[in-house]
């Protein structure tokens, strides 16, 4: 049911809110906000809130700096763990609008909102289901992040030797108190590793979550003296973090992707999408896994996927059907990691999905063989490829694949570019601690 203004008025009175965080995420996916006092909440729901654009990465030039914040109403919320001493805090997610009212064409969740109207005119909703991984480390005496992690927990280890289970465990109960229906939480297969899983919701609402999940992890954390990363590969030899994201579209209220009577209880649309998202794999890399450090996450040996395939069972290849019938019909793509923008992320998965089934685009056969102990001849056989081994080959793949340009649009996809190619750039010309270890007393 739909907020209205004169609820969250009322809401904001009787939990006694004194200031409001307008949220908002850039290009990169990094949330931004400006707090606003409760005297102001009613101007900014009626008008929205202006702000220097230019000042964001990737919004405006400084001749054009004026954007407003126009907030999702749906999206109120109080946070938990803030003294309600004093008052409390509440969040809106907002969109971001020109002087003018139109939504602005570099917004992230714009961008996501465009591709969902795509699918709303063939008919489709999207409904998407995250799995975020993420480490928790120790800081310094001074509160710097460290890559020591203070346990030595495994695969669904329990405590003592999970000492994260406590932060975990506040974590859970934050994001409960905050609306969010948790489905599982445990320590993942590395040090210092955990993932929560969250129920699926319609892909506007996870992609808000995910943004408002990453929130709350890093402030939960930090109340517990740790540091919450979701760097995807901090430490070498040990798996990385990633971000499976299960996603199903549904017609008239019935999951589209089942067909009791076909081989696995996959219809021929959900094999389409599949064809979508294989077609457009390499492409959609830049922007499901868009750092320096994704890569190196994305390397055989870590359960991580880097093979263009799909299975109903095999872990090794890029999309997997979970094992599910009816309405929890699914596919699951498993190489996004939570450095990705999520707006930006279930956009172009969703486009390359759509135009599978604008185009009729069959994806190869199923492999049931596990890639990673294929020879290459075999994969050639198969006709498997890689994904990008870095994020500028990712890069290079987007400019060359005008589905994915067009589900970002030219203002994304400009300022997207130029800053990956500064930061592939900068990385390349540096000097690495690895260099000097191996070099310096040899040569």
């Amino acid at each position: 049911m739909s907020m209205t203004k004169e609820d969250i008025l009322k809401k904001a009175e009787e939990l006694d809110v004194k200031f409001v965080r307008l949220q908002f995420t850039d290009i990169l996916g990094i949330t931004k906000n400006v707090a606003i006092t409760v005297e102001q909440l009613e101007e900014a729901l009626e008008e929205g809130i202006m702000f220097d654009g230019s000042s964001i990465d990737g919004f405006t030039r400084i001749q054009e700096s004026d954007m407003y914040l126009k907030p999702d109403l749906d999206t109120f919320i109080t946070f938990p763990w803030r003294p309600k001493t004093g008052g409390t805090v509440a969040r809106l997610i907002c969109d971001v609008c020109t002087p003018d009212g139109e939504a602005f064409v570099g917004g992230p969740r714009n961008v996501l909102q465009n591709v969902l109207e795509e699918a709303e005119e063939m008919g489709y909703e999207m409904y998407v289901g995250p799995e975020p991984e993420f480490f928790l480390f120790e800081k310094t005496e001074e509160g710097e992040a460290t890559t020591i992690t203070h346990d030595d927990g495994g695969y669904f280890d329990l405590g003592p030797v999970d000492l994260g289970q406590d932060a975990r465990r506040d974590i859970i109960l934050a994001l409960d108190e905050m609306g969010f229906e948790v489905e599982a939480s445990h320590h993942e297969v590395a040090p210092g590793q955990h993932e929560i899983d969250f129920k699926y919701e319609d892909a506007l609402s996870t992609a808000d979550n995910i943004a408002t999940f990453k929130f709350v992890v890093k402030s939960i954390a930090n109340q517990h003296d740790l540091h919450a990363t979701f760097m995807p590969k901090p430490i070498f030899g040990e798996n990385g973090s990633g971000m499976h994201v299960h996603q199903s579209l549904f017609k008239d209220g019935n999951n589209v992707f089942y067909d009791e009577d076909a081989e696995l209880g996959l219809s021929q649309t959900a094999k389409y999408y599949i064809g979508g998202l294989l077609k457009h794999a390499k492409a959609i890399a830049a922007i499901t896994n868009p750092t320096i450090n994704s890569y190196k996450r994305l390397v055989p040996g870590y359960e991580a996927p880097v093979y263009q395939a799909w299975s109903a069972s095999n872990r090794s290849a890029l999309i997997r059907i979970p094992a599910a019938s009816g309405a929890g019909t699914r596919l699951e793509m498993r190489n996004p990691d939570p450095t990705a923008n999520p707006y930006l992320a279930i956009a172009v998965m969703l486009k390359a999905g759509l135009d599978g089934i604008k185009n009729e685009i069959e994806p190869p056969a199923e492999v049931v063989e596990n890639i990673y102990e294929m020879t290459a001849e075999r994969k050639a056989e198969l006709g498997i490829e890689s994904l990008p081994a870095n994020i500028n080959e990712a890069v290079q793949e987007l400019l060359k694949d005008e589905t994915i340009k067009n589900a970002l649009g030219d203002h994304v996809l400009e300022h997207f570019v130029t800053a990956k190619e500064i930061e592939w750039d900068t990385y390349r010309t540096q000097v690495h601690d690895w260099e000097l270890e191996q070099y310096l007393s040899v040569y």
